[in-house]
């Protein structure tokens, strides 16, 4: 099996690495194409206007100067273009991607262009807590990754399906099992905006989730995450309601 591994973390980060490790657990043809630079929160953009630099690190490892999408396209379209990959991952990402965080991630993006240029695709995700991202317990998906990826490519991934998933912020020992889950919903109250002033009086913003209390909802993403459980999501890539269709259908008719 030929797996290519990316992440919107960049090149250098260490959930990278972790992830090299879960797929060469599984293969000794793995390959490596990642973002230059971090490249979290680009979804699923594409560099239109600018060119891709594509730089050799070493044997079947490559960083590309552009988003998660643009690496697997570069992968898949280019670097192995003569011999496909069998299996796309993308992480293991820096903090968790769960609920609206799917529509936001470039680590799930790439997952999803590895899916629409129909490559079995799983992205790769660790939850980490208030001890931020200095104390992120990499060791919980690098000694579960490979079990729950062999079991999804036991189960079966169908064209147009990309599966998220999600470590809790936990020792490898403390894992309560996994949980196939659906894509929660925070509360967007929680959204803030943090208001400051640079040196010179000027004034700039970053956006932030106030902290408060929460209650996930029962078989969601979140509520998995928040009970010590492994999450997987398959998420479907049309994204139309049938319901809604219908409905709307049969108004547009009278």
């Amino acid at each position: 099996m030929r797996i290519l591994v990316t992440n919107d973390d960049g090149i250098h980060a260490p959930g990278l690495e972790t992830l090299e490790g879960i797929a060469r657990q599984l293969s000794d043809d793995v390959w490596v194409v990642a973002p230059e630079y971090d490249q979290s929160g680009v979804s699923h953009s594409l560099s239109l206007n600018d060119p891709l630099r594509l730089r050799q690190i070493s044997e079947k490892r490559f960083a590309v100067k552009g988003t998660p999408s643009d690496c697997v396209i570069m992968g898949i379209a280019h670097i192995l273009a003569e011999h496909k990959p069998d299996l796309v991952l993308s992480g293991v990402n820096r903090g968790q991607n769960v609920a609206e965080d799917v529509t936001y991630s470039g680590t799930i993006a790439a997952a999803m262009e590895g899916t629409i240029l129909g490559v079995k695709s799983i992205a790769l995700s660790q939850a980490y807590g208030h001890g931020g991202r200095a104390g992120i317990k990499f060791q919980c998906a690098a000694e579960h990754g490979a079990g729950v990826v062999r079991k999804i490519l036991e189960i079966g991934i169908e064209p147009g399906i990309v599966v998220n998933v999600n470590f809790p912020d936990c020792e490898p020992g403390d894992v309560q099992g996994t949980s196939v889950a659906a894509q929660g919903q925070r509360n967007q109250a929680l959204l803030a905006i943090d208001a400051r002033h640079d040196g010179r009086g000027n004034p700039y913003f970053w956006l932030a989730f106030a902290k408060a209390r929460f209650e996930p909802g029962n078989g969601t993403d979140l509520k998995a995450i928040a009970e010590n459980r492994i999450s997987v999501t398959p998420l479907r890539l049309n994204l139309t309601d049938e319901p809604t269709l219908t409905r709307f259908a049969q108004a547009f008719e009278d």
